[in-house]
């Protein structure tokens, strides 16, 4: 037990770092450093039908343990912006060849959720998404419900924005990740 005054710094008990590299070697050795070829070409397959790179996916997947089952689009991702409610046919093409998830949006005024769900079919479900006037639990309440409402855990969700405020949806939601538009949709980023 460290006394009074102690930094909790290095131990300077002999060989201490002898026993750290043993320490380190078993992990290594116990834990294989490739992952078995079966296993990425299924995560390619499911990268690309979730419409992701596999660098993103693979990222996401290792952070949260688990799969997606469904990606969270705010409408300015989706660039449905002002009255039209209909997203760009390039954005409506990438989502059109998701497979086996759940396409969200949340949707910022003056867009209503219902006319941009029926101005755009391939979506699941849509939402009012939290104004920026919010307090941090009135957002994390209007989003956990929105998931809670089509039986998906926050941890199986990718969340997919374009505006600096919406990226703290991924916390709120308890997500297990967030992608910049520009990186979902590549085209955006040019």
């Amino acid at each position: 037990m460290a006394g009074i005054g102690h930094n909790n710094g290095p131990t300077l008990e002999r060989g201490q770092s002898y026993r750290a590299y043993q320490w380190r070697r078993a992990q290594k050795q116990m834990m294989p450093n490739t992952i078995p070829l079966m296993i990425v070409r299924m995560r390619l397959r499911r990268a690309a039908e979730l419409g992701m790179d596999y660098k993103a996916y693979a990222r996401i997947r290792q952070a949260s343990g688990q799969d997606i089952m469904g990606l969270l689009f705010s409408s300015n991702a989706l660039r449905i912006i002002g009255d039209g409610a209909k997203m760009p046919e390039a954005e409506r093409r990438a989502l059109d060849r998701v497979k086996a998830a759940e396409k969200l949006s949340l949707v910022h005024l003056p867009n209503r959720p219902d006319q941009v769900l029926q101005a755009n079919p391939v979506l699941d479900a849509t939402e009012a998404a939290p104004r920026f006037t919010d307090s941090w639990s009135q957002m994390r309440e209007r989003i956990e419900g929105f998931i809670r409402a089509r039986k998906l855990p926050g941890s199986q969700l990718v969340i997919i924005g374009d505006a600096p405020l919406e990226s703290d949806w991924m916390a709120a939601a308890k997500a297990a990740g967030y992608l910049p538009a520009a990186e979902y949709f590549p085209h955006q980023a040019g």
